[in-house]
């Protein structure tokens, strides 16, 4: 369990140094492609959409997996010390989260609303032509809310839970491929059979560490004496963005800044005491404060299973 805390600790780092690199290479770069060929509803009759979906995401899942598994059990040590660390950054997305946000700030602040729309657009499903400037910042900071735990927090949970039984990569893989699937097919439109095992199977991955993430923030926000607030709008709120898990960092965060998450005509989540434009350097600092102190949780953890 040293090994896995060193690991973890390494991974990070990676991130903050880093990055994810800009390549088409990059094993979830790769991994979209394939769930994109595949995922194409029109290729299949609707009557076995379904069952189609079950077993391409069975088989993608598998398949993604699989190299993680391989290293973590037939590397020969030396090798598995230098590349475990990569192997988990590869699977969890921190400082990029940022860049996003910071990139939608710029286009917005270099470009105006056309500028800003598009690049909102390239991070969220939702059609941006007809945002407002706070609707923009709403959909870039409520994206990096929501991926508090959807890209951070859940898989770094996988793989400290089955790191004790040698299968913390494989774990950490398996949720990654298992989120990406539903962020490619987990909608409402014609994808719905196609995607409908990865949405189930997504909500299942995600519903401990979504409120893993909501009970931390609120510790977050109770050092800075915002633990009312975030409470609040976590009991008020939590439910109203459709989904299991989604709501529950969101609505912490927006509650604990004092900002409010808004879709039109779909929700709006936190008091809106602030706007975004003032309280999105709020944002980034509570997701990084709360990505560090379930990480250093996590790292103790493992050198107390030691």
């Amino acid at each position: 369990m040293v090994f896995a805390a060193l690991t973890l600790s390494l991974a990070l780092v990676i991130d903050r140094l880093w990055g994810d690199p800009h390549t088409p290479l990059h094993p979830v770069a790769l991994f979209g492609r394939f769930v994109g060929w595949w995922g194409r509803p029109g290729r299949y009759p609707v009557r076995i959409q379904r069952a189609v979906g079950v077993f391409f995401w069975a088989v993608s899942a598998c398949l993604f997996a699989a190299p993680f598994y391989a290293v973590e059990h037939y590397a020969p040590a030396l090798l598995l010390v230098v590349l475990a660390p990569f192997l988990l950054k590869a699977v969890f997305a921190w400082r990029s989260m940022e860049e996003h946000a910071a990139s939608v700030e710029a286009a917005l602040a270099g470009g105006g609303l056309d500028e800003g729309r598009r690049t909102a657009g390239m991070l969220v499903s939702r059609d941006t032509s007809s945002l407002s400037a706070e609707e923009i910042r709403s959909a870039a900071y409520e994206s990096v809310a929501e991926n508090l735990s959807d890209s951070i927090v859940a898989p770094l949970f996988w793989f400290a839970v089955f790191a004790p039984f040698g299968l913390g990569l494989t774990a950490a893989a398996f949720y990654r491929s298992v989120n990406c699937m539903d962020a490619m097919l987990g909608y409402t439109d014609d994808r719905i059979r196609l995607g409908w095992c990865a949405a189930r199977a997504d909500d299942l991955a995600n519903l401990v560490p979504a409120r893993l993430t909501a009970l931390i923030g609120l510790v977050y926000f109770g050092a800075k004496g915002r633990f009312a607030p975030a409470l609040q709008a976590l009991r008020a709120d939590r439910k109203k963005r459709p989904g299991y898990n989604g709501g529950w960092p969101m609505a912490v965060v927006a509650g604990g800044v004092g900002v409010r998450f808004c879709k039109r005509g779909v929700y709006a989540i936190g008091p809106g005491d602030r706007s975004l434009e003032d309280g999105g350097d709020d944002i980034i600092a509570s997701v990084r404060g709360i990505t560090l102190i379930f990480a250093v949780s996590a790292i103790i953890a493992l050198f107390l299973w030691a």
